[in-house]
């Protein structure tokens, strides 16, 4: 890791062809110049994660590992849920949100529209996110399909088939609007439809608000999405606010040139939506059945996706993805293959079987779940989506340029009995800074979510806030999950 002749030379090379590509392209919003025309990210004390390439730099026998979660014992009770539910946390614990039917088991066989109008939105609570109750809220008369009692939406036509809810957070928002969400289905092109749209007038995605989750009324009558948007909209399309962009974004199911694909809006004031954009998601021939796209609940300016992918040819058997993105029309694929798959047994690879819910969250000190079709939950490490991976064998794993706020390195890790890791710190030009070299830097091994990085027992990083540096990894059997200054 030490600079030396080959790697100067190297380095000559690429600082010219840098200087020679920054001639003709224009530098990207989210990065600023250094002195010597290469670029640094400034992170600030945002957590990065290794979903993407954004502060990854060269990879000396390193690789980005995507982590498999694993199937935990189901939630107690099993919620039956339809295929789109929703997992929120408030301060009060955990708010689950599923689609129930007035008249479960006659699916279509009264029509489309009976089907639409028997649907309700159902309601559990946990302070775990794992043992679940069914509150009797009293809002509707009792209904014998429902005897606990726990529906908070009733007689909205379409909406209840997707309703999605999340908590806004942002800054100054209204207590009685502290609670929003979206839901309804555009009309095909089938004369059932049509006849149904000129009772009930036009569909889309439809607003509504709530100050606590469980009591909700209408924004207003009008779709805030327009219908023709969607095509049919007949997924889970999750809104949210973004402090990183200021501005709700909304990824929403649209067919793209024949394939289920996303699309993407963005509203300041929750009413009025900007002209959608269709992402850029989809690998040839791919259906990606739902967007399930959402803040990272660590690092919110990264948005993980969760969607369906759909395999029509092989009797609608569906798997789980992941992907991400930061904003802009472009989805991360770095990792193409599953994130969860249908699993052992027919119950999961029937038709439609495997819907992620809305809703990544903390549910013990170093775990979070994902909640899926069916009641199943997954868990995976805290950040632990993808990690920088090393083999036994000495690698090695360089950032780019970076620029930081903060006074200590916290690193999420984690090495074998006989892995570990060291941090190097250098300046713009590739040099060790003193006080922050590889050999002040004792090995560091086992497993934790937040750990301090120390040189010769110190960890005060704050002399070099505010300067271009590269963090420099030398790591033996280990995996590295995310690092933020702190």
């Amino acid at each position: 890791m030490r600079k030396n002749r080959a790697t100067s030379g190297r380095r000559a090379i690429f600082f010219i062809s840098i200087c020679f590509a920054l001639a003709f392209t224009r530098t990207p919003t989210n990065l600023i110049s250094a002195d010597d025309a290469r670029q640094v990210i400034d992170i600030g004390s945002q957590r990065e994660l290794f979903v993407d390439r954004h502060i990854v730099g060269e990879m000396r026998g390193t690789a980005l590992k995507l982590h498999t979660p694993q199937l935990m014992p189901p939630i107690s009770p099993p919620r039956p849920h339809g295929h789109y539910a929703t997992v929120l946390r408030s301060d009060d614990g955990f708010q689950f949100y599923y689609r129930g039917d007035t008249q479960p088991g006659n699916h279509w066989m009264k029509g489309w529209e009976q089907y639409h109008e028997g649907e309700v939105t159902l309601y559990a609570e946990s302070s775990n996110g794992i043992d679940w109750t069914l509150p009797k809220l009293g809002i509707y008369d009792d209904h014998p399909t429902f005897p606990a009692g726990n529906v908070v939406l009733m007689n909205e036509f379409l909406v209840n088939h997707n309703f999605t809810p999340f908590i806004d957070t942002r800054p100054g928002v209204s207590e009685a609007e502290r609670y929003k969400a979206l839901g309804g289905l555009a009309y095909q092109p089938h004369k059932e439809h049509l006849e149904v749209r000129d009772r009930r007038g036009p569909g889309g995605l439809k607003a509504y608000t709530s100050p606590d989750g469980i009591h909700w009324k209408k924004l207003r009558d009008e779709p805030v999405v327009p219908e023709d948007w969607g095509k049919y909209f007949d997924s889970q399309n999750y809104a949210f606010w973004s402090d990183s962009e200021q501005a709700y974004i909304c990824y929403f199911r649209r067919f793209i040139k024949g394939y289920r694909g996303i699309a993407r809006t963005t509203s300041r004031d929750f009413i009025n939506w900007t002209p959608f954009v269709e992402m850029q998601a989809n690998l040839p021939n791919e259906h990606l059945y739902t967007p399930c796209t959402q803040p990272y609940y660590r690092a919110p300016h990264i948005y993980i996706a969760l969607p369906t992918r759909f395999m029509a040819k092989r009797g609608s058997a569906t798997d789980i993805l992941m992907m991400s993105t930061r904003g802009g029309d472009r989805f991360d694929r770095e990792f193409t293959q599953s994130f969860i798959r249908p699993g052992i047994g027919a119950e999961g690879w029937a038709n439609r079987a495997n819907y992620a819910a809305i809703g990544i969250h903390q549910t013990n000190h170093s775990k979070m779940s994902l909640f899926l079709t069916g009641g199943r939950r997954y868990a995976l490490r805290i950040d632990g989506f993808v990690s920088v991976n090393a083999p036994l064998k000495t690698s090695e794993f360089m950032t780019h340029l970076l620029k930081f706020k903060g006074t200590k390195l916290e690193i999420n890790y984690s090495t074998s009995a006989a892995g570990q890791l060291r941090v190097e710190i250098q300046d713009a030009d590739g040099t060790a800074i003193p006080g922050f070299t590889l050999d002040e830097c004792g090995p560091v091994y086992g497993d934790h979510i937040g750990r301090t990085v120390n040189w010769s027992g110190k960890s005060d990083v704050s002399a070099l806030a505010g300067q271009p540096i590269q963090l420099c990894f030398e790591m033996s059997d280990a995996d590295l999950y995310s690092l933020k200054f702190n």
